[in-house]
Order: structure tokens, then sequence, then C-alpha cells
């Protein structure tokens, strides 16, 4: 099983898998991005085992139909201690793919240095999902366009701009925006 948790090393099977709306997907990592902590939800829905992921980078399930810019930002925006909602598809050791709407946070020492990061994943809205695709797509079309990896994701990373500025302020408020209004009942 230890090969299989390289990234790369898995396909994607096109396989969708799903888990329950009251269902939390919990991870915590080093400063590094190596994986600390799996709940039991990470690894049935990843189908690696605890022991397989822990010490491993959190990349590891990382879908190749996810723009690179994401992650970049992602991780521009936690480095600087701040947090992140984010669309993303991830690979199972399976090859099976999931959608989570997720929530990263760096966490600090009682000196405030960052000493890791935690993520909350739920399940995404298909509401939410049919609007950010077409635009992951453009973001993927814009990186294949480009032979060295910095440059594919400086210029998806400016795709990515565009499409904020042109829908929304700031990009929390366009994956806010993507969110459906829930209806109280």
């Amino acid at each position: 099983m230890e090969a299989r948790v390289r990234q790369g090393t898995v396909r994607p099977s096109g396989v969708e898998r799903t888990f329950a709306d009251d269902e939390v997907i919990v991870s915590k990592t080093d400063p590094a991005g190596r994986l600390t902590y799996v709940n039991d939800v990470f690894c049935r829905v990843s189908a690696y085992t605890e022991e397989e992921l822990l010490g491993k980078p959190h990349n590891v399930i990382r879908h190749p139909d996810m723009p690179r810019c994401i992650f970049k930002l992602l991780w521009d925006t936690i480095s600087a201690g701040d947090e992140l909602f984010a669309y993303v598809v991830n690979l199972s050791g399976d090859g099976a793919h999931y959608w989570v709407f997720a929530h990263v946070t760096p966490t600090f020492s009682a000196g405030g240095q960052i000493i890791g990061f935690h993520s909350n994943r739920r399940t995404a809205d298909p509401a939410a999902l049919a609007r950010i695709t077409p635009v992951y797509q453009r973001l993927l079309a814009e990186e294949r366009r480009h032979t060295r990896t910095p440059d594919a994701v400086a210029a998806s990373s400016a795709l990515l701009d565009r499409v904020v500025r042109a829908d929304a302020g700031s990009y929390d408020e366009y994956v806010w925006s993507l969110e459906p209004e829930k209806v109280a009942r």
C-alpha cells in the first residue's frame, strides 16, 4: 500500500464518491503540509488508512483536474495567517474522486507562530459545483497552455483574478457567492 500513497501513482477512475451532509472531513498538518491527524471520515472517503496518510504530504489526495492556482492561493493565504474557503476535488486512493467545500486555517502557537494547518471539509453543494466546474476547466486549460509550471500557475492565477474581479470584489466574496441561499423552514 505504501507505493500507492506516492502522489501521481493513482489514476482517476471517473467514479464519484460522496459522504453525508452531516459528516466533516478533518485533517491537520505540520507547517510543511505533512499530515499529522486525519479523522475516520477522511480515511473512509479517501480510501486510505490512517497509517498510510500520517506523515505524508496532504497533496497525496490532489486530483489532476484541480487547478494549481487554487492551491497557490490557498498556501499564500494560510501562510500569511489567514483562513480560506475553497471548492476542491480530491482523488481517493482507489481512483474515485470527491468534491468538498474546504475551510483551511493556520494553527498558531502561544507565541503567534504558525505551527500547522487545520482543514474541515463538508459536502459541496451541487449548484455551487455547477458554477465552479467551468471556471476550474478554464483555469486548467490556461495552465496546460504553458510548459513551465511557474508560468502555468502565474497565467491561471491571473485568469482567476480576472474571474473574481468580474463577479465579486474578492476571492472570499466570489466563493460565498457560489453558495446557494439556504431557505429557513
